[in-house]
């Protein structure tokens, strides 16, 4: 899950990271009474940032300097509601200006092709960071973290050297460094982005701009982390399917997909998309793994939500029978039919099925017999994929 900004700010501040002031506003009066009580410690001027998990805000224009309090609101008005890259802008956060002398980078994030941790640091900050990395590489020193040892004093200390962090600050940073670790290891997150870290005219080092994506996986022992999810931009299928503790990602695409098993589903993915080449660029709409789980409940919840899906025009479902063995998958497709016809909740498009593997030419035989409506049976994967294709793009 990724976080705003402000949300970013917060964490960092609970665990004694260096921010500045903030409080965020969902209307342009809430973000007049915000200006007047930071606009002193901001030595009259505050900063309104319009609060989207997306980058560009200041060259959209949601990022704007105000020096009063009626200003503030007017800019608050101008962004709030405000479309960047496709986000729209439900709160900004207003905060103190700050008299920025030298901007810096920092950010630790989970490594996964190395399976560790990586730092990240530069002094050059306040730039698009990927673009620094291509140009002059160089200039982003890159320094790997032990999970085991993590960053100790020592290890902060190599990493603002290695960054090329000015000498007087270093000690400073290096502190930063070990709270921003903190908060990495403690919050479960899987990225903790500073950009900018700034040196203020005073010397003082400060995170004032935050990015941090939380693990999802780590949500049993984070209990608070609940409350930072986005009703505005979480997508409401998602939403219902984590609901049924169902493994589902919304996509964009007119092909229902469930299968068993993340890999597989990801290569489902991969054949609907080739097989859609040939009609019109049918894509899949989502992932579904319902795993090692073939029940009637399981199979009626999948469906049930791939069918509220207003783009979805077919299904495939793709199963290849291991510990769970086909004919369970069969009577669960049978079971759900019944069980959506109760709820109200017809199929309502057509259904391509694919058993394979354990007990695979039973479970054909049950759904043969069952003679379901708009179902389908094909043997082998890309036939089915294809099938599915065709009949979506028949239903466009």
């Amino acid at each position: 899950m990724d976080l705003f900004e402000y949300q970013a700010r917060d964490l960092f501040e609970k665990h004694g990271v260096p921010v500045l002031g903030g409080e965020v506003a969902e209307t342009p009066e809430q973000a007049r009474a915000a200006a007047e009580r930071l606009l002193p410690e901001g030595g009259g001027k505050v900063v309104i940032k319009a609060q989207v998990k997306t980058g560009g805000r200041g060259k959209a224009g949601g990022v704007q300097l105000v020096e009063s309090a009626q200003d503030a609101e007017d800019k608050a008005r101008q962004i709030l509601g405000m479309d960047i890259k496709g986000h729209k802008v439900h709160r900004v956060m207003i905060a103190p200006a700050a008299a920025i002398a030298e901007e810096y980078y920092f950010s630790v994030l989970l490594d996964r092709a190395d399976r560790t941790y990586l730092v990240m640091a530069s002094r050059e900050g306040g730039v698009e960071i990927e673009q620094l990395a291509v140009e002059r590489p160089e200039a982003l020193a890159r320094v790997a973290v032990d999970a085991l040892e993590g960053i100790d004093g020592a290890k902060a200390r190599e990493i603002a050297e290695k960054g090329g962090f000015p000498e007087g600050v270093r000690d400073q940073v290096a502190q930063t460094v070990l709270k921003l670790w903190d908060v990495f290891v403690a919050e479960d997150a899987t990225l903790v982005e500073v950009n900018p870290l700034v040196q203020t005219g005073d010397g003082r080092i400060v995170a004032l701009d935050g990015k941090i994506t939380l693990d999802d996986s780590a949500d049993f022992r984070q209990t608070g982390h609940a409350e930072l999810a986005d009703e505005h931009s979480a997508d409401p299928l998602e939403a219902k399917a984590k609901a049924k503790d169902l493994n589902y990602v919304k996509l964009d695409g007119a092909v229902g997909v469930i299968g068993n098993g993340a890999g597989l589903v990801m290569s489902t993915l991969d054949v609907v998309a080739y097989a859609g080449e040939e009609f019109d660029g049918v894509k899949p709409a989502n992932f579904l793994d319902i795993g090692g789980g073939a029940s009637a409940e399981v199979m009626a919840n999948g469906l049930e939500i791939i069918l509220g899906d207003p783009d979805v025009r077919s299904v495939f479902v793709n199963v290849f029978g291991g510990i769970t063995a086909c004919d369970a998958v069969a009577n669960g497709i049978v079971q759900a039919f019944a069980l959506l016809q109760e709820r109200g909740d017809e199929i309502s498009h057509p259904l391509v099925v694919r058993l394979d593997g354990n007990n695979a030419e039973e479970g054909r035989r049950i759904l043969s017999e069952a003679d379901l409506p708009l179902l389908e049976q094909v043997d082998t994967m890309d036939g089915a994929a294809k099938r599915a294709a065709e009949l979506a793009a028949a239903g466009k």
